[in-house]
Parts: structure tokens; C-alpha cells; sequence
């Protein structure tokens, strides 16, 4: 595969333009002056939680017809001397999200004060649920890996928005994972959420604050982030395979998923069980992808994987360089199936022939 990755780094092209934008408050009202109102936590569904964070639902009801928000606000249970810490990386969100504009990224609506005196940030309604939900749900239920054709969509939409993140943005997303990935119906849009902890990058794609904090999350961070090395867009790359290897497995790097016998244990068992040396030693390494039991379907996805998950950052590919294996893979699959579909009608046409002209 490594022959197949282009080498110009300028041939993407941004999927679509993003509309002109009249207000970044007014996501379509009438009028920018329209006054935004938050309501207080229990009158919104919870749409999930993070570090610190809770995320939630806003219907806005209105004459226009006005699409729903997703609104990230301070969880009310968050420590007293974190607080401070969260707020300001709700800002630093609301500051960065302000200027991103593209198809596979959550649009930025408001940040704004809720009646409870908190700071919250309106966000476009990008899914029901984070790609991690979709996982645990399918893990639950006794599936295996997510359909090919679902993992090759949702890696060259997660590509598209890191392209742009890196190359017109300047922009390390710095906490890439299936939780910050959000999903609308069945894979209808894809889109990137959660860039909070995001980091400036240079004109050779390095962090260009030498003292700023790669935060990521344990179990995606590549050996330079783990072992405070030099960190460069291909931290995202990494942490985008193992979202990957997600997606194939069903499991979250390096721990391993206990069996329903171990589960009805109780937490103690797992306590019990779990071996922190070895995860510890596993961090920042390729985790074991067993492909043979995946199938063919799947060669594309592992040999993606195998390449974003090196150890050396160098030789991971770039995202510019995934996006356009992945689109001409596309092109070349449509063309394919244009054919087959051709010749199929092609059969079907002589057999008629034979059967009732003769």
C-alpha cells in the first residue's frame, strides 16, 4: 500500500464550500439580535458526558422551524478546583470551533451564559450518538466488526475533517478516539466533534508551542506524546488508526474486553484482572488485529490501520495522502460495479435473446 499513497500534498480539495454564514449566533433565525436562551440542565436530554463535561440536547421550537443544538455546559458534580480549568477549555473550544467551517466537523452556534450562571457551548446537532456508542451497542448485542463499506465511509469522512484540521486549519485535533466522532442515523453524516484540546501546528506540520500539552486520551496516544517526544500531525494519525481498529474489533486499545462469565463477577473480578504493567507496556504500541477471521472485505482497513498505527511518525501517512487513496479507491469501486451491473444486463439481454427468439 505504501506505493499507492500519492505524494502531493496539495490535491484535496474541500468536499463542499461551507455556506455563507450572516450571523455565527443565528444559525438560521430571523434576526442575529434574536436573544438565545439556555435552558437549565434538567429540561434538556443528556446526550452523553465527558471529563468534566456534560453534553446535551437543545429543541429549539420556533416559527422557522429551527434545527436542534447540542449544548456542552460544566457537569454540576465537576470538583470545585477543576472547574476553572473546564470553563477555560469551553472557551478555548468556542474560540477555535468559531472558525472551522466543513462538512465532516460540528459547527459552532453560541457560547453563551445558561440560567444558571454556567458558560455553555451551542454546537450544530451533528448525530444522535458518538460513534463509541454505536460500538458498545453493537459489542452488546453479539456482532462483530462494523460492515466494511461502513469503516471505508467513516474513515474517509474522519480523514476529510483531520485534512482540513492540518492542512487549512493548522490544527492538531489532539484527542482523536471513536467518542469525539458523531453519527446521524445510519452513518448519514459523519462528523469530528470535541476540539478543546486542540494545538497550533507550524508550517512543517510540528506543535509550534514547544510548552503546550498534547492532552489526548491514555489508550490512543502514540509513543511521542506517551514518552514526550516531538508532536507533529501524525499524533492524529495514529490515534485515527487505533479509531479504526476500533471500529474492526468492537474494543478499546490495549484492555481487553472481559467474557460475560467474568462481567457477572462484578467489578471486583475486573479490578482483579486487569494487569496495569502489561497495559501500561502496550501504550503507544500497534494493538493485535486478528484479519485472517475479518476477511478479505477488509484488507483495505487493516493495511490503513497497519500504516497510521507505525511506531516511527514518519512513516504514518498523512491525511491529505489518506484522503486521496480512499477517494480513488472509491472512484475505482464505482467504476467496477458501473461494469459489473453492465455486464450483468449484458448477460441477462443475450439469455432473453436465446431463450425466445431462437
Amino acid at each position: 500500500m505504501d506505493s499507492s499513497i500519492a505524494s502531493d500534498v496539495n490535491a484535496f480539495k474541500t468536499p463542499c464550500k461551507p455556506d455563507k454564514i450572516k450571523s455565527p449566533l443565528s444559525d438560521g433565525a430571523p434576526s442575529p439580535r434574536t436573544p438565545i436562551t439556555i435552558p437549565a440542565s434538567p429540561f434538556m436530554k443528556k446526550l452523553g458526558c465527558g471529563t468534566g463535561v456534560n453534553v446535551y440536547l437543545m429543541n429549539r421550537l420556533g416559527t422557522f422551524n429551527q434545527s436542534p443544538w447540542a449544548v456542552k455546559k460544566i457537569n454540576s458534580k465537576c470538583a470545585l478546583k477543576q472547574v476553572g480549568v473546564y470553563q477555560r477549555r469551553l472557551s478555548d473550544e468556542a474560540k477555535i470551533l468559531k472558525d472551522l467551517h466543513h462538512p465532516n466537523i460540528v459547527g459552532f452556534r453560541a457560547f453563551t451564559t445558561a440560567k444558571d450562571g454556567s458558560k455553555c457551548l451551542a454546537m450544530e446537532y451533528g448525530g444522535e450518538q458518538s460513534l463509541n456508542d454505536l460500538i458498545e451497542r453493537r459489542r452488546e448485542e453479539g456482532l462483530k466488526a462494523f460492515p466494511a463499506a461502513t469503516i471505508d465511509k467513516v474513515a474517509l469522512h474522519v480523514a476529510r475533517g483531520l485534512q482540513y484540521l492540518h492542512n487549512a486549519k493548522k490544527l492538531l485535533h489532539g484527542d482523536m478516539k471513536s467518542c469525539n466522532v458523531v453519527i446521524k442515523g445510519n452513518f448519514e453524516t459523519v462528523k469530528i466533534c470535541d476540539v478543546g484540546v486542540s494545538l497550533q501546528l507550524d508550517e512543517n506540520m510540528k506543535v509550534s508551542n514547544p510548552k503546550a500539552e498534547y492532552v489526548g486520551t491514555e489508550p490512543w496516544m502514540p509513543k511521542e506524546a506517551l514518552e514526550g517526544g516531538v508532536i507533529t500531525d501524525k499524533a492524529d494519525i495514529f490515534a485515527y488508526g487505533l479509531t479504526l481498529w476500533e471500529m474492526m474489533t468492537l474494543a478499546m486499545p490495549h484492555l481487553e474486553i472481559l467474557d460475560s462469565e467474568e462481567e457477572e463477577e462484578g467489578d471486583d473480578s475486573m479490578e482483579d484482572d486487569f494487569d496495569e504493567d502489561a497495559y501500561y507496556e502496550k501504550l503507544g504500541t500497534r494493538p493485535v488485529l486478528d484479519s485472517n477471521s475479518l476477511g478479505g472485505a477488509y484488507q483495505r482497513m487493516v493495511e490503513l490501520f497497519w500504516l497510521c498505527t507505525e511506531e516511527n511518525p514518519q512513516k504514518r501517512p498523512s491525511a491529505t495522502q489518506i484522503v486521496q487513496v480512499l477517494e480513488s479507491n472509491m472512484q475505482t469501486d464505482n467504476k467496477n460495479s458501473e461494469y459489473a451491473a453492465m455486464k450483468t444486463e449484458g448477460i441477462q439481454r443475450s439469455r432473453f435473446s436465446s431463450g425466445y427468439l431462437n
